[in-house]
């Protein structure tokens, strides 16, 4: 048999046994559908936590209060000796730093908002003009903290806050009282939503001085700080902690966590969660191999008289083996190519859903999908196909 009749003898036999046929290739179509729907989810979750790092800044890093690579001493928690705060006097020495952009001193609280016989509780962040451009903030009308005006009374309100109390009016140039102190609205926020589930709509910044005062501390919660550049994230992580160690008497007693370190190990883990998810659903395309073997087994001793015909006439053991071996990569190939399909609308419909979970499918997962689903279907056509070689011409003719 040549190849061309051996094509068109395997599609007819596919193409005559409907039902058989369909659930085969519905079998392995979910298995390769799942395959893509999965990894697109996986991917997706690494893509959305990406574009979520990247939102909040550039060439991040992050001054933690107390060490976090090494474990306080005996004698420190016999004595009660705590890690050294972060102060004001901290931020600024880092200010002064070479590879140093910008540095942005953080303290967060809560307190009550009231204004235009309104009252609510909102999320207060005291720092310096700096943090705006540092966490990728915009101001949707005014300023904040310009120049000559630092030591002012000044907050800036989240873009839902200004909504809710001002309704109707400019925001800007409105008093408000906050805690027990008043404030004049200066700036207002341009509406970004939640970033790294923190929404910044609904947040109000003054200055650090005020927020210390406010919460009664002189400590810091954080000290954000922007690289002049990507290549200056490392030197100015080792500038910051020699600073840092110099200025509390020698004591390596602060972490600095960088961006780049927090997406690395973001993204290790979101592709070992995608590699995971793709095996889990590739577990389907084994189940669909197993199918096929069984069904062809059933479809050898159904069809002794045609395979017996076929050798009758000439056929040989390799005629027959290629014949079986064609008929599975049919099955393979359509149940394949439709569960690509699938899973693409599975992803699509993801997309549309959750608009802000990029959910596509990486390439290599559907080439892959579709790799598999095919060697799925030839490997379980080994043994079925072997088995209607074997059979014998003259046997196979006389059995109905």
């Amino acid at each position: 048999m040549t190849l061309t009749d051996t094509l068109q003898t395997s599609l007819k036999t596919v193409v005559s046994y409907r039902v058989r046929s369909l659930l085969i290739i519905l079998a392995m179509a979910l298995g390769v559908a799942a395959v893509v729907v999965l990894t697109a989810i996986g991917d997706g979750a690494r893509n959305y936590v990406i574009n979520q790092f990247s939102s909040i800044g550039t060439n991040l890093l992050v001054v933690l209060p107390g060490r976090a690579e090494t474990s306080g001493s005996f004698l420190g928690a016999v004595l009660g000796q705590t890690p050294r705060d972060l102060t004001l006097k901290d931020a600024q020495l880092i200010g002064r730093l070479p590879q140093v952009r910008r540095y942005a001193p953080l303290n967060v609280g809560e307190a009550e908002l009231s204004a235009a016989n309104r009252l609510r509780e909102v999320t207060v962040l005291g720092s310096n003009a700096n943090l705006i451009p540092i966490r990728h903030m915009k101001l949707a009308q005014g300023s904040f903290m310009a120049s000559g005006t630092e030591n002012s009374a000044q907050i800036v309100l989240g873009a839902k806050i200004a909504r809710e109390f001002f309704p109707r009016t400019q925001a800007i140039g409105q008093r408000v009282r906050l805690g027990d102190s008043r404030f004049l609205v200066s700036g207002v926020l341009a509406a970004q939503g939640e970033t790294m589930g923190f929404n910044t709509d609904e947040i109000v910044i003054i200055p650090i001085d005020f927020a210390q005062t406010m919460f009664n501390t002189t400590s810091l919660f954080r000290i954000l700080i922007e690289a002049k550049s990507h290549s200056e994230i490392e030197p100015a992580k080792r500038a910051v902690l020699a600073t840092l160690k110099q200025n509390h008497d020698g004591e390596e007693d602060t972490t600095v966590i960088t961006q780049d370190a927090i997406l690395a190990t973001f993204d290790k883990i979101l592709q070992a969660l995608t590699l995971a998810v793709a095996g889990i659903a590739a577990i389907s395309l084994i189940v669909a191999g197993i199918l096929i073997m069984n069904v062809m087994l059933v479809a050898v001793s159904q069809r002794t008289a045609e395979i017996g015909l076929l050798k009758a006439i000439g056929a040989t053991s390799g005629d027959i083996r290629r014949l079986f071996f064609a008929e599975a990569v049919w099955l393979s190939l359509t149940g394949a190519v439709l569960g690509f399909l699938l899973g693409q609308s599975g992803s699509l419909l993801l997309r549309l859903t959750f608009p802000q979970l990029p959910a596509w499918a990486p390439a290599w997962a559907s080439i892959a999908g579709i790799l598999v689903a095919l060697a799925t279907g030839v490997l379980a056509s080994l043994f079925p196909a072997n088995r209607a070689a074997r059979l014998d011409a003259v046997k196979a003719l006389g059995k109905k």
